[in-house]
């Protein structure tokens, strides 16, 4: 059965999902939406489909089984709603949208209309990450005591000044935390679990713009165990993301997506580390030039719509980075009315 692609948005995500989607055998993409006529018809030239500027018109595409948006952020939910009420399965970039409320519509729609809905986190499908995740689930290290994440990522003037919607709250959210950090605060919670109390300060120390450039914040988890989450797009010229996990038995290091160090008290048979990587895709520049784990989220997604399953990462688990990012920015407000009485 192959299955038909409409892509939402036509921007260098938009780009990303199409690469994605065209490497997938059975997959065809059909239809293309945007507002700028010029990048839709470039993006639909490039990889098939018909381009349109109507969204009314591009829902109502035929043939056409699922939509990927790659839309603003705060036009997620809005979109996903119109297109699971007309049958289609709904995968969405992250964050699922800018605010739990909108959030919670989408996926009540998505059930009422016997849609699938899955939010992309694609570093949840890279293979040293789900190592990771295998060490922590075995307590390779031991119990977590201490995690300590660290997105330290820069962004130019011009990448903020160059787009209606980036760092704006209408259409972004918010600025470092929600748009850059997001990814890892969804790998916080799926390799750790849920966070019972936050403490934060959230500040824009360099760009001109509505939202935070940096957000800093203390995490208690369920678990007991203590973290600590920077997030910023002025630390120039960037440095690769880096998650520290420190346990009973050792202290695990993850930096650009690869595990370059295992420090443990017993060595366990076996267990290997990466070599530091050399690519620092991201930390610079929104561009992605592997497509590799896109395309995995898309394959992933696609078996859901198959099998009548589920997606690794879908709307409720999606909702869950969402949904911290929401409260370390009402800990992040508390804190600063505080500091100016």
């Amino acid at each position: 059965m192959t299955v038909h692609v409409g892509l939402i948005g036509g921007g260098n995500i938009s780009e990303t999902h199409a690469r994605a989607a065209s490497a997938i055998p059975g997959v065809e993409i059909v239809a293309a939406y945007g507002t700028n006529a010029e990048k839709v018809k470039r993006l639909a030239h490039d990889h098939g489909g018909r381009p349109y500027q109507d969204f009314d018109a591009f829902v109502n595409h035929a043939p056409m089984e699922m939509v990927a948006i790659g839309s603003p952020s705060g036009l997620h939910a809005a979109q996903g709603i119109a297109a699971a009420r007309r049958g289609l399965h709904v995968l969405t970039e992250k964050p699922i949208d800018i605010s739990t409320r909108r959030a919670d519509e989408l996926i009540e729609v998505a059930q009422k209309s016997n849609v699938k809905l899955g939010v992309i986190f694609q570093d949840r499908f890279k293979p040293d990450i789900q190592r990771l995740k295998r060490w922590i689930n075995s307590q390779v290290a031991g119990k977590p005591l201490l995690i300590d994440a660290r997105v330290k990522w820069y962004r130019p003037p011009e990448y903020y000044s160059g787009s209606k919607w980036r760092g704006t709250g209408k259409l972004d959210g918010g600025g470092a935390l929600i748009n850059q950090a997001v990814h890892t605060v969804d790998l916080l919670l799926w390799l750790f679990g849920d966070v019972s109390r936050v403490q934060s300060r959230i500040a824009t120390a360099m760009h001109n713009i509505e939202s935070e450039d940096t957000a800093l914040a203390l995490l208690e988890f369920a678990s007991g165990a203590l973290g600590t989450l920077v997030a910023t797009t002025m630390a120039f010229p960037g440095y690769p993301r880096r998650i520290e996990v420190t346990g009973t038995e050792g202290t695990l290091i993850l930096e650009h997506d690869r595990v370059v160090a295992a420090d443990l008290r017993t060595k366990v048979p076996g267990l290997a580390v990466s070599a530091p990587s050399v690519d620092n895709e991201n930390v610079a520049s929104p561009i992605v030039s592997d497509f590799t784990a896109h395309q995995r989220v898309f394959e992933d997604f696609i078996r859901a719509i198959r099998e009548n399953g589920s997606p690794m990462c879908d709307g409720r688990d999606g909702r869950r980075s969402l949904a911290l990012v929401e409260e370390i920015y009402r800990a992040g407000k508390r804190r600063n009315r505080k500091s100016d009485r």
